[in-house]
C-alpha cells in the first residue's frame, strides 16, 4: 500500500502542475480545492446518505437509473455523487436528482477519512470500475453497506494477477458485486468470491426511459421535413473525414452531424466539404428556411438522445480512437449502427455486432457498403432497425434488481 499512497499523492501533484497549461488538469484540480469546507457547508450531520460514485459521464449514466429511482419511490436518503473526471462533473455539477455533486478527493488515507467523516454514507454504490483501495478500506472497517453496479471484469485485470492482493482484499469491501456478464460472475468465482449477481447494465433502463420520454426537436422536424435522416453522433475528426464522403454521394439523404467536442475547425471544414450545404443547429430557429441544405451540425448538448428518434440511420463516432461513445440511445430507437475499430471494450456493442444489428467500418468505402443495403432494401432495414431495439428491451431489468437488493433486502 505504501506504493500505492506514494503514486496517488504525486498524481495528484503532478495534475496540479500540468493543471498551468491544460484545461483538464486545471479543472480536475480547482474541483478539489476546500472541498471538506464545502461538503461541511452542505451535508448535514443528521442526515441519511447514499453516496455514489462515479468516473466521467459514461459511468453517471449508468448510476442515474438508480439515482432517480431512490428519489421516485421516495426513500428517505440525501444523495451524494462524486465524481473522479472533469468531463462528467463539470457537465452534471448542476444535476438536480442528487442533492450533493462533488470530485471525489484523491484516494490518500487522510482524504478519505476526513470525506467518509463529512458524508458519513449509510450505503455506498460505485459504478462499473472505479475500485480506490483506501476508500474502500475504510468503507469496510466503518461497516458501511458498500456495493458496485454495472460492473465488467476482465481476464487480464489486476485483480486476477499475482500481484493483486491488495486489489483482491479491496474487493471484500463489498456485501454485493452487481456485474454484467456471466463471465465477470465466474472470474470473481476463480478468486473466492460468490457474492455476485449478474443484473446486466443499469443503461439499458436508462435509455428506455429516454426513448419513452423523448422531447419533440423543432428544428430537426422542419431540417428532415420528407426525407429520410441519417444520425452520426459523437464524432471525432476521423469519423467526419469517412462520412463526408458518404454525405455527398447521397444528396437525398439528410444528416446529423453532432460533434463530441464543438472544435470551430473541424465544424468549418464540414460545412466547407459539404456540397449541399450544411448548417449550424445554435444558427437556426422555427423560421430557419433549410430548402435543400443537406447536414445539420448538431453544435448543442442535451439534445443527442431525441434526435435519434427522427433518424433511419445512426454512425456513433470514437471508434478511430480510445473506444466509441454510447451506442444504446441510437439502437433503443431501433437504428442500424455504424462505428470505427475499436469498439472491443464495450460488451453491448461486441453484443450488436453479433447479432447484425452494428457493423464495424474501417474507411469510407467499408460505410458506404454498409449503408447501400440498408437505404435500398427497406425489408433489411426493418430487419436489422428490429434486431437493434429487441436486443434494448431483452436487456433491461438491472435496475429493479439493484434497488431490490440494496434497499429491501436486509444486510449480510
Amino acid at each position: 500500500m505504501l506504493l500505492y499512497n506514494i503514486s496517488i499523492a504525486l498524481y495528484a501533484r503532478l495534475v496540479a502542475l500540468v493543471g498551468r497549461w491544460n484545461e483538464k488538469a486545471r479543472l480536475w484540480h480547482q474541483g478539489r480545492k476546500n472541498i471538506f469546507e464545502r461538503m461541511q457547508q452542505s451535508i448535514k450531520p443528521e442526515d441519511k446518505v447514499v453516496w455514489i460514485h462515479v468516473a466521467s459521464l459514461g459511468e453517471f449514466e449508468q448510476g442515474r437509473p438508480i439515482i432517480e429511482q431512490i428519489r421516485k419511490q421516495n426513500l428517505d436518503y440525501k444523495i451524494l455523487v462524486t465524481f473522479f473526471s472533469p468531463s462528467g462533473y463539470e457537465i452534471r455539477k448542476n444535476y438536480n436528482g442528487a442533492d450533493y455533486i462533488f470530485y471525489l478527493p484523491a484516494d490518500t488515507p487522510g482524504n478519505v477519512k476526513r470525506f467518509l467523516d463529512i458524508a458519513h454514507p449509510e450505503v455506498a454504490i460505485f459504478v462499473k470500475y472505479e475500485f480506490w483501495l483506501n476508500y474502500l478500506y475504510e468503507l469496510k472497517r466503518r461497516k458501511v453497506r458498500t456495493f458496485v453496479i454495472s460492473a465488467i471484469f476482465r481476464r487480464n485485470s489486476t485483480f486476477f494477477k499475482w500481484y493483486g492482493s491488495n486489489w483482491r482484499k479491496a474487493l471484500d469491501s463489498f456485501e454485493q458485486m452487481f456485474v454484467q456478464n456471466e463471465e465477470s460472475k465466474e472470474l470473481l468465482h476463480s478468486i473466492g468470491f460468490d457474492n455476485v449477481i449478474v443484473a446486466g447494465d443499469t443503461r439499458f433502463d436508462r435509455v428506455a426511459e429516454l426513448a419513452q420520454a423523448v422531447k419533440p426537436v423543432e428544428i430537426v422536424e422542419k431540417f428532415k421535413g420528407e426525407s429520410k435522416l441519417f444520425v452520426a453522433g459523437s464524432t471525432w475528426g476521423p469519423d467526419e473525414d469517412i462520412l463526408q464522403e458518404l454525405i455527398n454521394d447521397n444528396p437525398e439523404i439528410k444528416f446529423v452531424v453532432a460533434p463530441h467536442e464543438m472544435d470551430e475547425g473541424r465544424i468549418n471544414k464540414i460545412i466547407a466539404a459539404t456540397k449541399a450545404g450544411a448548417v449550424r443547429y445554435t444558427r437556426c430557429d422555427a423560421t430557419t428556411d433549410f430548402g435543400s441544405t443537406q447536414v445539420l451540425i448538431l453544435d448543442t448538448i442535451g439534445i443527442l438522445s431525441s434526435v435519434y428518434s427522427y433518424a433511419e440511420w445512426s454512425y456513433i463516432g470514437g471508434g478511430f480512437g480510445v473506444g466509441i461513445h454510447n451506442t444504446l440511445e441510437a439502437a433503443t430507437f431501433g437504428l442500424p449502427i455504424a462505428f470505427g475499430p475499436n469498439y472491443h471494450k464495450f460488451k453491448e456493442a461486441r453484443d450488436m455486432v453479433a447479432l447484425g444489428a452494428a457493423t464495424k467500418v474501417e474507411s469510407a468505402a467499408d460505410l458506404k457498403a454498409w449503408f447501400a443495403p440498408l437505404r435500398d432494401d427497406a425489408d433489411h432495414l426493418q430487419k436489422v432497425s428490429a434486431t437493434a431495439k429487441n436486443y434494448t428491451v431483452k436487456n433491461q431489468g438491472a435496475t429493479p434488481l439493484i434497488m431490490k437488493m440494496v434497499f429491501e433486502t436486509p444486510s449480510i
